[in-house]
């Protein structure tokens, strides 16, 4: 994803895009996760996409067979329908904004 940036006519503000337009937004949730937690056990699939944005810490996205690590100020699209999970990967508590939006490929 895009570094953060100064916007035009802004002053001491810093922003980083973390996801474009991907559908409608169904719900959103904070997640705080402690070292070695995280779910479900065993990946799952439903409808609804994701996007994990990490707050804090540091999290394991399991997306079928691969692993993917999102470090703070990040984010990642999850779709639905491929197997995943998430895990905290770091020694301290993780937090994460979840972003539920609605099925279809991506």
């Amino acid at each position: 994803m895009e570094q953060f940036i100064t916007p035009p006519n802004h002053k001491g503000f810093s922003a980083k895009k973390l996801f474009d337009e991907s559908g409608k937004i169904k719900w959103g949730a904070i997640a705080y996760i402690d070292k070695n937690g995280g779910g479900p056990e065993g990946n799952h699939t439903h409808s609804e996409n994701h996007i994990f944005i990490v707050v804090d810490g540091e999290a394991k996205i399991i997306l079928g067979d691969k692993e993917v690590i999102v470090k703070k100020n990040d984010s990642i699209f999850v779709n639905g329908m491929t197997p995943h999970s998430i895990w905290n990967n770091a020694d301290q508590t993780a937090t994460v904004i979840k972003i539920s939006i609605e099925g279809g490929a991506e």
